[in-house]
């Protein structure tokens, strides 16, 4: 029997580097749920131990759920995240179509500014879009939680990315088929783009999700409240953070996340590679 050839040192130094990064990124997560799940008088322990002397996380779990609507802020994450992504797929793919298969002046002055648009935060237009929302009589509703992101320059790019690794023989061949420009782009080129779509979505519907800072600016209504916003109704100026509640329900706002990206990570890794091909 032959002797099983070692790992090279240098394999050996980055799966250890990738285990040490990732024990670090999970620690956070790992004791969150375990604050939930611990009562208040060993939250405060001075003692470390991640696993409770005395489960509770019934109590915990429940008191998230029932002392504040939950639920609801959970819907409305979901709502408000699946509008944003259905109205950011149907703007940025022909935008990306016609960056990536279009000739036409001023593409490349136009695709420099999507880059450009990349590298400001989207903080900074916080003012004017509050500014605008006002004057459309948006704020405090769906629509202004919304119509701030519909057009996201990392879908425009993504896309192109992904639309320049198609073949152009594939769309003459649909416009020979009398295809037009935007059947090219319904029927032919988002279907192939799958991965790339799924890809751009976990980073769309994780950004959304997780956004604190415009939900603070531009809600109002408890009933509009996303899940970041909602958490904050467990924060208690006179009697302090509730943390075991508050950790409970911060687990059952990130669950969803988590097993969104487990279930699409395959598509997510594809996407994002697919458009480095060319």
């Amino acid at each position: 029997m032959r002797a099983q050839r070692l790992a090279p040192p240098s394999a050996i130094v980055r799966h250890a580097v990738l285990l040490i990064s990732g024990a670090l990124i999970l620690i956070p997560f790992v004791w969150m749920v375990s604050l939930s799940i611990k009562s208040p008088g060993e939250i405060f322990r001075a003692s470390f131990s991640f696993w409770p002397e005395q489960f509770y996380g019934i109590e915990n779990y429940t008191e998230a759920l029932t002392s504040s609507p939950l639920p609801r802020y959970m819907l409305n994450g979901v709502v408000v995240c699946a509008a944003i992504l259905a109205l950011q797929i149907v703007i940025c793919a022909p935008a990306a179509y016609a960056l990536a298969k279009l000739d036409f002046p001023g593409r490349n002055l136009l695709f420099a500014l999507v880059l450009i648009a990349l590298l400001l935060p989207h903080e900074m237009l916080a003012l004017p879009l509050f500014i605008l929302g006002a004057k459309l009589g948006i704020l405090n509703s769906y629509a202004g939680l919304v119509f701030p992101y519909v057009v996201s320059p990392l879908g425009i790019f993504l896309f192109r990315q992904f639309f320049k690794t198609i073949p152009d023989d594939v769309v003459h061949a649909a416009r020979l088929d009398g295809f037009s420009e935007l059947g090219i782009v319904s029927r032919i080129m988002v279907p192939m783009a799958l991965p790339a779509i799924i890809a751009f979505g976990i980073f769309s519907v994780v950004s959304h999700w997780n956004s604190l800072f415009w939900p603070l600016i531009a809600v109002r209504d408890q009933n509009l409240m996303p899940p970041p916003l909602g958490i904050m109704v467990f924060k208690n100026e006179e009697a302090g953070n509730d943390y075991g509640p508050l950790m409970a329900a911060s687990t059952l706002v990130v669950l969803p996340l988590i097993i969104a990206f487990l279930s699409a990570q395959r598509w997510f890794v594809e996407g994002l590679t697919g458009g480095a091909v060319k």
